[in-house]
């Protein structure tokens, strides 16, 4: 079986779109399927990465106009609005599907997987003769897929959220169970949960997305110097090596009050959640790793298309919320005097995160994909 996935990641719209295609890419190679990848050369592009895993690529050139003027050409040709997130895509749809079509003509995939918030229907449509199969993943629940199959990985959300945006006869996949988590968390899972049946907070885990382009991770750093933080905690950062900030954090990490190291690039993410007592994060795609390990979490939404999410998981008792109207420093200082006084508040974050997903996801997925499919 052969299979393209259409997925981009850049300095605007981070790693995760590619980084949970290759997870999916993993389950489906390791069912006997042949993947390879679309994307298209953004600042803070991961094709390096996809490559180091052995999976062919084929580039895409960002256009020189990256305003977006070149998706409103678009749209005045076609009279259709574009998707929101449309400035994403460094082309037209149309200049996309123009660079695309010889690719696929050539492979003719069997399913053609698309990860990728600034493309929707007409895209699809246009790219119709040269695959089998579609399957869009999505969070959105905005525009209109003309998919076989559609995955929202989001807690909480339902299928009825995209009936009016897909054909009838689409398959749609939601929820939390279907995370594509890689096969390392459930592996850990159990170690995991089984270390925090008596939570303590002596190892802190900072992990604010692959690029974070605005330095959340230094304003965490900075509002944490004055928290009430155990003498002999240890903190952990992690950070992603497109990352803009890198070398200003390094030198944060240095002055802090605590034992502070920075990571780039680990490959050992799962290990690193399960060893830690509590994560400072960002909202996205890594709040289902944690939710599988039972990490407590309190979390920051860096993007608007990140807040439905966040609100179920703060509703469920998943997660702890900073708002972005009340200063950080007040808010760490309060939620940290909270986990280490307050008897309990500890251990009822980490079971309810843990009720989240089992991180099993990724193979129900995979099976689908590979004809096995099983419903949650």
């Amino acid at each position: 079986m052969k299979v393209v996935f259409r997925a981009d990641a850049s300095l605007q719209m981070g790693t995760g779109h590619v980084m949970r295609c290759l997870t999916l890419a993993d389950a489906l190679t390791a069912g006997g399927a042949s993947c390879e990848f679309i994307c298209r050369t953004h600042p803070g592009n991961l094709l390096g990465l996809i490559r180091s895993k052995g999976y062919t690529v084929h580039e895409l050139a960002v256009s020189p106009d990256l305003s977006g003027a070149g998706v409103s050409r678009c749209d005045k040709e076609s009279g259709e609005q574009s998707p929101t997130h449309g400035h994403w895509l460094g082309a037209s749809q149309s200049e996309d599907v123009a660079a695309c079509a010889p690719i696929l003509a050539e492979l003719q995939p069997d399913w053609l997987i698309v990860d990728h918030y600034a493309l929707d229907a007409r895209w699809e449509q246009a790219l119709k003769p040269y695959y089998r199969k579609l399957m869009v993943i999505d969070d959105l629940a905005d525009r209109p897929h003309a998919c076989d199959l559609l995955l929202d990985q989001t807690f909480g959300r339902q299928s009825e959220d995209y009936r009016v945006w897909v054909p009838g006869d689409c398959q749609v996949l939601c929820g939390s169970g279907y995370a594509l988590l890689r096969p390392e968390f459930a592996a850990l899972r159990s170690y995991s949960l089984q270390r925090r049946v008596k939570p303590q907070l002596r190892q802190l885990l900072i992990t604010m997305g692959g690029v974070d382009k605005d330095n959340a991770t230094g304003r965490v750093l900075d509002a944490l110097r004055e928290s009430p933080l155990p003498s002999d905690c240890r903190i952990t950062v992690i950070m992603g090596p497109t990352t803009p900030w890198l070398d200003e954090v390094k030198r944060q990490a240095l002055s802090m009050p605590w034992a502070t190291e920075v990571l780039v690039g680990v490959s050992d993410m799962a290990r690193l959640m399960a060893d830690s007592d509590l994560a400072v994060g960002a909202a996205g795609a890594t709040s289902w790793e944690r939710c599988c390990l039972g990490l407590p979490t309190a979390m920051m939404v860096l993007a608007e298309n990140q807040r439905y999410a966040a609100a179920l998981l703060e509703r469920a008792g998943a997660v702890r919320m900073f708002l972005p109207d009340s200063p950080l420093n007040m808010q760490i200082n309060h939620l940290i005097n909270e986990l280490v006084g307050v008897e309990g508040s500890l251990r009822r974050l980490v079971e309810s995160a843990s009720r989240i997903t089992d991180g099993q996801g990724c193979a129900l997925v995979s099976d689908f994909v590979l004809g096995k499919g099983r419903r949650k």
